[in-house]
């Protein structure tokens, strides 16, 4: 199964019932286009447009649980050191007070308007929805949660597929700027490679107790999640999955030796 290809649906009250998607976002620059920019397109073409999307993204983290819920969200430029053109990317999606307070009432979240979507959200969805035109709520990180808490959180928002919303998180499997290579078409690390293919691996086989347990998917795990923000949005959409849901991988790709481009669609 590919990007491409149409999920089976089931309908609720005349909602489509909606995959769960993990995108690898990698660098900001991915925005304005580049190798991983068409599968994202042909993830939209593929999912159509849904009633609304609920975010994860590994660069807004809070103490406590937030969810925006303003009508219409900011284009955040959380970033320093990139050409202006990237600056000046706005993705003017609404937002949508309704699903915002739906997933308050899901999850325990704060309905906040002090957020809006940052770079983890918008350099994929400019991609993947162009016309800025499905609704999209952003649900923090807690960083009071252990990872087996976020999944457990997680598992709250289930009901909102067969609401007709996609699920989705945004960060990257392999996340170490340190060790990132600038030049084109640079090797992965040996170390990159095997926990990216432990994470695919564990989805394949359901097994979120691997997922959650990340620290002994591979040898030389920490190496490929330093620090845990970018890994975290996975367990969203991980606690998606149901027993025999498929599952299919796209960008499945390194760059720069240690970034994971790999995204994970299920349904």
């Amino acid at each position: 199964m590919t990007a491409g290809q149409v999920h089976s649906a089931a309908s609720n009250g005349g909602a489509t019932r909606q995959p769960a998607v993990f995108f690898g976002h990698g660098s900001p620059m991915n925005a304005l286009g580049g190798p991983f920019a068409d599968a994202w397109r042909e993830l939209g073409l593929s999912v159509g447009k849904p009633t609304g999307v609920v975010m994860v993204s590994a660069h807004w983290e809070t103490r406590g649980l937030g969810v925006t819920a303003q009508e219409r969200p900011e284009t955040i430029h959380d970033f320093g050191g990139f050409p202006q053109a990237l600056h000046d990317v706005q993705y003017p999606a609404p937002g949508s007070p309704e699903l915002a307070a739906r997933v308050a009432q899901l999850t325990g979240a704060v309905q906040t308007q002090q957020w809006g979507l940052d770079h983890g959200t918008w350099s994929v969805l400019v991609h993947v929805w162009p016309e800025a035109d499905v609704p999209v709520v952003q649900l923090s990180l807690n960083r009071d949660l252990t990872a087996r808490q976020h999944y457990e959180l997680a598992k709250a928002l289930r009901p909102l597929r067969d609401e007709g919303v996609v699920i989705a998180g945004s960060g990257d499997f392999v996340h170490n700027l340190r060790t990132w290579k600038r030049e084109p078409g640079a090797e992965p690390y040996g170390w990159a490679t095997s926990f990216n293919e432990a994470v695919k691996h564990a989805f394949e086989r359901g097994d979120h107790e691997a997922l959650i347990d990340w620290v002994g998917l591979a040898e030389d795990a920490q190496m490929s999640v330093p620090t845990d923000e970018h890994y975290l949005p996975v367990l969203y959409v991980a606690a998606q999955q149901e027993p025999g849901e498929p599952v299919a991988f796209f960008n499945d790709s390194i760059d720069g030796g240690s970034i994971s481009m790999t995204g994970v669609r299920i349904g």
